[in-house]
C-alpha cells in the first residue's frame, strides 16, 4: 500500500501526466472554433443584424489571438496562477453571454457583448501558456512532435465538444455556451497544480511515447469525422449521442494509460538505481552537471542583467540562445517570420471565414456546405500533428531547416485558394482539405522556429508576441480586401438587374466571379509569404545544420 501511494505521487509529480493533463486542456481550449454553432442564438435572441454579428466575430477573433497579457503574466507569475486566471476569464466571458442568450439578465448593449466574447476568447492564451510553453520547457528535445500534439488537440476540441453537448443538453445550442463556459475552466481548476515546469530528463524512447500518443489521437480524429457523417445522414437518439460521447471520452483518456505506463518504468528504474551504489553514484555526478551549468548561465544573465535591456537591443546573442523579448521582437528573423504569418495565416483565416459564403456563391447545399467546414477541422487537426511530427523527424535526420516546411505548407495553400479562384465540380472539397491542412501546419511551424531561434527564456511571451500578425493580417485581407471585392461584385449584379444597394437588405453574390479576384490576390499574398519564409531558411540554414539540441542534452548530463 505505500509503495503504491509512492508511485502514485510519483506519477502525478511526472512529465507524462502532466502531459496528459495538458492534452486534457488544450481539447477544452478551442471554444472559439464553435461560435458559427451557437452564433444564430445570439442574432435571433438579441435581435442583431449581420453586419453586429461580423463585429462580435471581430473581438472573439481579436481576444482569441492576441495573448501577449498571458504570456506576459507567465514571465513573472507561477504557472498555476496563469491557468486560474484563464479559468476565471473562460467562465466569466461565456457564462455572461449564456446569461444573456438565455434572458437571465437584462439585454446587453453591443459593447457588453463584444467584451464578453473578447475575455472568454482571450481565456483559451491563457491555457495555451500554461501547457504548451510548460511542455516545451518540460520536453525541449521534442519541441516541434509535442507542438504538434497540443495544437491538434485545439483543432479536435470543436468535434469534440460537439459531441459532448448532443450528448448532454441534446439539440439546445444555447446550452452549447453554458458548456463552454463551465468545462474548460474546471479543467484548468483540476489540473492546475499538476501542469508545471520539472526538470528535463533525457529518455531513450521519448520519441516512441508520442508516437503512441499520436497514433490515439489519429483514431480518435477519424472517428468523430465519421461521427459528423453519420449524424448529417441519420436522426440519433438521446442515447446514441450518449454512447457515442462515451466512446469519444474513453478514447480521450487513453493517453492516460500510456503517461501511467511510462511513469511506471521511470519508477522501476529510479529503484534500480537505488539499488546500485555505483550506479546511483555516477547518475547523480551526470545529474550534478546541470547545476554547474545552470550556475555559469546564471552569472551571465546577471551579468547582463546589469545592464539596460534597451542597451543590449543590438548585441544579440548568436540563435539558439536566450534573446530578450526586445532583442528577439527587433530582429530581422523575427520580422521575416511576423511578415510570413501576416501573409499565410492571414490569408488562410480568410479563406475559412468565408467557406459558407464560398460554398453559397457556388450553388452548394447548405449540408454539404457544413460537410466543408467540417473537413476544414478535421484536416486541420491532421495539419497541426504532420507539421509537428514530420518537421522534427526532418529535422533530427536530415538537419532540414523547419522554416523550409512553411515554406512548402504557403505553396500549398496557394494551390487551395487557386481551387477557389478557378472552381471545377467538386473543386471545393479539395480546396477545404488543403485549407484546413495548411492552415492547422502553420502554427506548430510558428511556435517551434520561435523557440529554436530564441530560446525558451522568454518563450511564454514571445511566442504570444508570434501570433500577433495572425488577426492583422485577417482584418485587412478579409474585411478590406476579400469583403470589399465581394461587396462590388454584389453590386454589380444588381446593377444588371436594374437595382441598387437600397433595394435589398443583404449583398449576396452568385457566381464563379464572386470570389475569383479575391482568392487570386489571396493566392498572390501566400506566394509573396513562401517567398519571405525562403529568406529565413537561408537565413538560418547554418544554424539547422548544426546540432540545436546539444546543450540540452549538456544540461541533462549526457554528452
Amino acid at each position: 500500500m505505500a509503495d503504491a501511494c509512492k508511485f502514485a505521487r510519483h506519477a502525478v509529480n511526472g512529465r507524462w501526466f502532466s502531459v496528459f493533463a495538458s492534452f486534457l486542456i488544450m481539447a477544452g481550449a478551442g471554444a472559439t472554433y464553435l461560435f458559427g454553432t451557437y452564433s444564430k442564438d445570439i442574432k435571433g435572441t438579441l435581435g442583431y443584424d449581420q453586419t453586429t454579428l461580423n463585429l462580435l466575430g471581430f473581438f472573439k477573433d481579436l481576444g482569441a489571438n492576441v495573448g501577449v497579457l498571458s504570456g506576459l503574466l507567465a514571465e513573472v507569475t507561477p504557472t498555476w496562477f496563469v491557468l486560474l486566471v484563464g479559468s476565471a476569464m473562460n467562465f466569466a466571458g461565456y457564462f455572461m453571454i449564456w446569461m444573456a442568450v438565455t434572458r437571465r439578465i437584462a439585454k446587453p448593449t453591443v459593447w457588453q457583448m463584444c467584451l464578453y466574447i473578447c475575455i472568454g476568447a482571450n481565456s483559451q492564451n491563457f491555457a495555451n501558456t500554461g501547457a504548451l510553453v510548460t511542455c516545451v520547457k518540460n520536453f525541449p528535445e521534442s519541441r516541434g512532435v509535442m507542438l504538434g500534439m497540443l495544437k491538434g488537440f485545439v483543432g479536435l476540441s470543436g468535434a469534440i465538444f460537439t459531441q459532448l453537448y448532443l450528448a448532454i443538453y441534446g439539440t439546445d445550442s444555447k446550452s452549447l455556451i453554458l458548456l463552454i463556459a463551465w468545462l474548460p475552466a474546471a479543467l484548468s481548476v483540476i489540473f492546475v497544480y499538476i501542469i508545471r515546469e520539472r526538470k528535463p530528463e533525457r529518455q531513450p524512447n521519448e520519441l516512441k511515447v508520442f508516437y503512441q500518443f499520436l497514433y490515439v489521437s489519429i483514431v480518435l480524429a477519424l472517428f468523430l469525422m465519421a461521427l459528423n457523417i453519420v449524424e448529417k445522414v441519420v436522426d440519433f437518439s438521446q442515447a446514441a449521442y450518449a454512447g457515442s460521447a462515451a466512446v469519444v471520452c474513453v478514447m480521450i483518456f487513453i493517453p492516460l494509460i500510456i503517461a501511467i505506463r511510462e511513469d511506471w518504468f521511470q519508477w522501476n528504474i529510479k529503484n534500480q538505481n537505488a539499488m546500485k551504489p555505483d550506479t546511483e553514484a555516477a547518475v547523480e555526478k551526470a545529474l550534478d552537471i546541470a547545476p554547474e551549468v545552470k550556475s555559469e548561465i546564471s552569472k551571465e544573465q546577471e551579468e547582463k542583467a546589469q545592464k539596460s535591456c534597451f542597451l543590449t537591443i543590438c548585441n544579440k546573442p548568436p540563435r539558439g540562445e536566450d534573446y530578450t523579448i526586445l532583442q528577439a521582437l527587433l530582429s530581422l528573423d523575427m520580422l521575416i517570420l511576423f511578415a510570413a504569418t501576416f501573409c499565410g495565416l492571414g490569408a488562410s483565416l480568410t479563406a475559412m471565414d468565408n467557406l459558407g459564403q464560398i460554398g453559397e456563391s457556388l450553388g452548394y447545399p447548405t449540408k454539404t456546405i457544413k460537410s466543408f467546414v467540417s473537413l476544414v477541422s478535421i484536416w486541420n487537426y491532421f495539419g497541426r500533428v504532420f507539421a509537428g511530427f514530420v518537421s522534427e523527424s526532418l529535422l533530427v535526420k536530415y538537419k532540414m531547416p523547419r522554416p523550409l516546411m512553411m515554406t512548402f505548407i504557403l505553396l500549398l495553400a496557394c494551390v487551395g485558394h487557386l481551387l477557389i479562384a478557378f472552381p471545377f465540380p467538386g473543386s471545393v472539397y479539395a480546396a477545404s482539405v488543403i485549407m484546413g491542412f495548411a492552415f492547422g501546419a502553420q502554427l506548430p511551424l510558428l511556435f517551434a522556429i520561435i523557440s529554436e531561434l530564441f530560446g525558451l527564456k522568454y518563450y511564454s511571451t514571445l511566442f504570444n508576441c508570434g501570433q500577433l500578425a495572425s488577426p492583422l493580417g485577417s482584418y485587412i485581407l478579409n474585411v478590406k480586401v476579400t469583403g470589399l471585392l465581394y461587396d462590388n461584385e454584389a453590386v454589380k449584379e444588381l446593377a444588371k438587374k436594374g437595382l441598387d444597394r437600397s433595394s435589398v437588405k443583404e449583398l449576396i453574390c452568385i457566381g464563379v466571379q464572386c470570389y475569383r479576384l479575391p482568392f487570386i490576390v489571396l493566392s498572390a499574398v501566400t506566394l509573396f509569404g513562401a517567398l519571405i519564409s525562403l529568406v529565413l531558411v537561408m537565413r538560418t540554414r547554418k544554424f539547422y545544420s548544426s546540432d540545436i539540441y546539444k546543450k540540452f542534452r549538456e544540461i541533462h548530463g549526457v554528452s
